[in-house]
């Protein structure tokens, strides 16, 4: 009977110790599968993270594709309308050149000249002089607006230009057009020609 006791007391240890052994082995299995879990849940947000770091920059290279470009461009517009209005009164470039050359047409002229070399002189030179300033500020204009819009065509892919640009941009057009067309017509004596001197 006493070796029953000491013989159960021994199995009931031996019991004890597989029993202990296998809880230990099965918390380090759970220790190991919750470490995989871990490193699995941080690749995954790892892997979010990247994702949406890529899309932020796709939407932000879209956005730089569909934003339009233009400081450049919207200041040569402005240029451009600024001297078609130039070409249409003449600016004081024009004033001046028509100035001096009305001076110099009086120190030219004799003052036995007939009437008709007088007014050639010295009013008919500084109208053409004046009609060849706005000649040139009309040409200015029209060849900024067309480069202006030309522009977009030669730049980069994909990047639109902003209608307010286009809109100034044909308004230097227009001006530079309506400038060189008078400026030809004055200069050809078409529009507000010399008086006749018979």
């Amino acid at each position: 009977m006493g070796t029953k006791t000491v013989d159960g007391a021994g199995t009931g240890a031996g019991a004890n110790d597989e029993a202990a052994a296998v809880d230990a082995t099965d918390k380090t299995d759970v220790t190991k599968a919750d470490e995989r879990a871990g490193a699995v849940t941080e690749a995954e947000a790892g892997a979010d993270v990247a994702e949406e770091s890529d899309t932020a920059g796709d939407d932000e290279a879209a956005e730089d594709a569909e934003r339009p470009v233009g400081v450049g461009q919207g200041a040569a517009a402005v240029v451009s309308a600024a001297l078609g209005l130039v070409s249409l009164n003449g600016g004081w470039i024009g004033t001046v050149a028509s100035a001096r050359e009305t001076l110099v047409g009086q120190l030219r002229t004799a003052s036995n000249a007939g009437v008709a070399q007088q007014i050639k002189e010295v009013y008919g030179d500084a109208w053409h002089t004046t009609a060849l300033w706005a000649g040139l500020f009309a040409l200015a204009a029209l060849i900024t607006g067309v480069v202006v819009l030309a522009r977009p065509a030669f730049g980069a892919p994909g990047r639109s230009q902003a209608p307010w640009i286009k809109s100034v941009a044909w308004a230097g057009v227009a001006l530079g057009v309506i400038g060189l067309l008078l400026a030809v017509l004055k200069y050809s004596d078409a529009l507000l020609g010399l008086p006749s001197t018979s």
